[in-house]
């Protein structure tokens, strides 16, 4: 094919939109919550902000960068280290809420597992690109290829973050199927990981309270089904127009998290099923672009890399979504360009500077 003479311009144009949105929305949700507790209504979108600017310049940078450069050893093997030494790291960090997710230097907080998504993917394409013809060879293949994810998997259980974890290992799943693993062996993992994943859910504590309250958050509104519940009422009362931007009620110390986890709520309720398919559409628009550039490339590599990077942004906005309209139990997963988190949309639009060079070898 043809070599493009520039990125693909819709995708461009949809992570702007996404971006910019986010940072209204952002503001929206938190202006009130800012004010009572940080003494200004835009400590929030500020530093969100701040962060979406530098992820936008180093985005612009990186589709300029040719994403052969990746394909090395000396890329790939270096990033899954750094990436593992973050994962343990975080332990050596004070917790917060009985969670260890973030390591602080200087002022400014991280989160590894946000990293370990796009390394995941890059380990994955590298090491799927000549394997297609040998994903029946469970110890050379196989075995090999899922190393990486399910340590990394290990480490994001231990912080604990079942959210993350089960994006990775979706990801994971849906590059093997691309590489062409059979589905018996789909059958196989999933009959060891559903007594772990039962164990998790039903056996520890605050995982148990939060499945049953996601069965009847009505048996305990004030506990542990006050988020579902306040989370449902915010959509509910939003109607098809919605209450109005900044005119949200639900946001005034109703539901907590609105400006991260929740945030998808506040849309709902001030701007309605239509900002809700607004939002939609801008994910399925990015998908299609993204999904478009793997499956029009001729390079293994490219196809795996463009591939997995979608598929990991559609994953986490179809888990926060489904979270907030009570489809599956409240997990704290954020909604990608859109929620609160600095690392969170940083790193996302660096993936998004390598999907956009992919495109440029795609007519």
């Amino acid at each position: 094919m043809a070599k493009r003479v520039g990125v693909d311009k819709w995708l461009f144009g949809v992570v702007l939109l996404l971006v910019l949105f986010g940072l209204v929305q952002v503001f929206s949700a938190s202006a009130v919550v800012a004010q009572a507790n940080l003494g200004s209504p835009y400590s929030y979108v500020l530093r969100q902000a701040i962060w979406a600017f530098f992820g936008l310049l180093v985005m612009v940078g990186l589709m300029r960068v040719d994403y052969r450069v990746y394909n090395n050893p000396r890329v790939v093997f270096p990033a899954v280290t750094i990436t593992m030494l973050l994962l343990v790291g975080v332990f050596a960090m004070s917790g917060m809420n009985g969670a260890h997710r973030w390591i602080r230097i200087a002022g400014t907080t991280l989160e590894p597992s946000e990293l370990a998504k796009p390394v995941l993917v890059l380990f994955l394409a590298y090491f799927l690109q000549t394997r297609i013809h040998q994903m029946d060879d469970l110890k050379g293949t196989i075995l090999r290829a899922v190393a990486v994810p399910l340590l990394f998997t290990a480490l994001i259980l231990l912080e604990p973050d079942l959210g993350t974890a089960v994006v990775c290992v979706a990801v994971t799943a849906l590059m093997l199927y691309l590489a062409g693993l059979r589905v018996r062996y789909f059958a196989v993992a999933a009959m060891f990981a559903a007594p772990v994943l039962y164990y998790m859910l039903f056996h520890v504590a605050f995982r148990r309270a939060r499945m049953l309250a996601f069965i009847n958050p009505e048996a305990d509104p004030r506990g542990t089904g006050f988020h579902i519940l306040q989370s449902l009422i915010a959509v509910g009362t939003g109607g098809v127009f919605g209450r109005g931007l900044m005119e949200g009620v639900q946001k005034l110390f109703y539901l907590p998290e609105v400006q991260t986890d929740f945030i998808f709520a506040n849309i709902c309720e001030e701007l309605g099923l239509l900002g809700a398919i607004l939002v939609l559409g801008l994910f399925v628009a990015l998908g299609y672009r993204g999904l478009r550039a793997a499956f029009l490339s001729t390079d293994p590599f490219a196809r795996f890399l463009a591939f997995g990077l979608t598929t990991a942004i559609l994953i986490q906005a179809f888990f926060n979504m489904s979270v907030v309209l009570a489809l599956l139990p409240t997990k704290g997963i954020p909604l990608p360009f859109i929620s609160s988190g600095g690392t969170s949309i940083f790193i996302t639009l660096a993936c998004m500077g390598v999907l956009l060079n992919v495109t440029r070898e795609i007519e």
